[in-house]
């Protein structure tokens, strides 16, 4: 009996050591910095990614997300800026597919905040979209991040966003963006349908606002499609104020205009953030696959791009377009039917085709 006694001594001396351990742990996980909150995450550990969506293009919106969520095991917050009268169709888009599972928020952007700072343009009205310009307002929209990642919604990841998220600012950039001069495989494309890739191209150095600015014409220009944003810096300098004084230069002076290849959103960032921007991995923003129906990639090369920007015209849920089959890939129908996959337009007048694109 008294061994017997001993032995269940030990048992519950052993299990209160369990217990302990059990309650030590627990309490290191409450102490995790990995919290959330009614308005979000706002711990490191989080990957903010912020893109828009629009009513006609939503479900272009939808397959960004889904290419994200689906190639990371990061816990990623996404912050989807619409208008009024999309919120709606956004939430069902997401809650009615497997999308639901992703965190997230939709913000509404108030177009009123453009009011007397976009000059009304003929040549593509559909940059005009309000949406275009929500990557100058970072501050001002809902978000409680110091840092976060921008994206438009022609964009496929490919790879891993946590790297993206990661990449090293130098110290007084408020943003890293990839430069028109790092892709050695687009050079050829870029000749062969005329494009720019120096700020020649995007301002008119005519006009002396645009001169005084001191800024070589032949210097590599940037696509503000993708990048990285640090939240803090861009207040410090006042990053939306100064894109909205430009803005305004603009409708005064007419010093870019989306005759030119740039449109309206590229040439207030260029002119802000010339030589004040940290480079990015050129994998992490492989572009102008929609710049030419008639020109293309090395599969092999695709393959390897982390980010795929079908930029330009020729949009891969249409047709005409290139590599489109990289894009199906993260398409989810569209559960309103809404916004169809629409190959059937090959042939028609390129006017017509720019109409429907931005």
């Amino acid at each position: 009996m008294a061994l017997l006694r001993k032995i269940n001594r030990l048992l519950v001396v052993l299990l209160l050591l369990l217990l302990c351990l059990l309650l030590h742990s627990a309490l290191l996980r409450g102490n995790s910095p990995r919290r959330r909150t009614d308005d979000g995450p706002r711990e490191d550990a989080v990957v903010p990614v912020l893109l828009c969506a629009s009513e006609e293009r939503l479900g272009a919106a939808m397959a960004t997300v889904n290419s994200i969520h689906s190639n990371t095991d990061a816990e990623v917050f996404f912050f989807i800026v619409t208008l009024h009268d999309a919120v709606r169709l956004t939430r069902q888009y997401i809650e009615k597919t497997k999308l639901r599972r992703i965190n997230y928020r939709i913000l509404e952007f108030n177009p009123m905040v453009l009011k007397g700072k976009v000059k009304p343009d003929s040549a593509r009205p559909e940059l005009l979209h309000p949406l275009n310009f929500v990557r100058f307002y970072l501050p001002l929209l809902d978000i409680h991040h110091k840092r976060l990642i921008y994206v438009d919604d022609d964009v496929i990841v490919q790879g891993d966003i946590r790297d993206l998220f990661d990449v090293k600012l130098e110290p007084g950039h408020a943003a890293a963006f990839a430069s028109d001069c790092d892709l050695p495989y687009s050079h050829e494309m870029v000749r062969s349908v005329g494009m720019q890739t120096t700020y020649m191209g995007f301002l008119d150095y005519r006009k002396p606002e645009v001169r005084d600015l001191g800024i070589n014409p032949n210097q590599c220009s940037f696509n503000p499609g993708v990048f990285v944003a640090d939240v803090d810096e861009w207040k410090r300098q006042a990053v939306t104020r100064q894109l909205e004084h430009w803005m305004q230069e603009n409708v005064r002076s007419n010093l870019y205009s989306s005759a030119l290849v740039g449109g309206v959103a590229t040439p207030p960032m260029l002119m802000v953030f010339h030589d004040k921007y940290t480079r990015l991995e050129p994998l992490w923003h492989v572009r102008h696959l929609g710049f030419s129906p008639d020109t293309s990639y090395p599969e092999s090369y695709l393959q390897g791009a982390q980010l795929l920007h079908w930029n330009g015209p020729f949009k891969p849920w249409t047709s005409p377009s290139v590599h489109a089959e990289l894009w199906d890939r993260w398409f989810i129908p569209d559960p309103s039917g809404r916004f169809r996959v629409d190959r059937s337009r090959e042939g028609e007048p390129e006017e017509e085709e720019e109409e429907r694109t931005r």
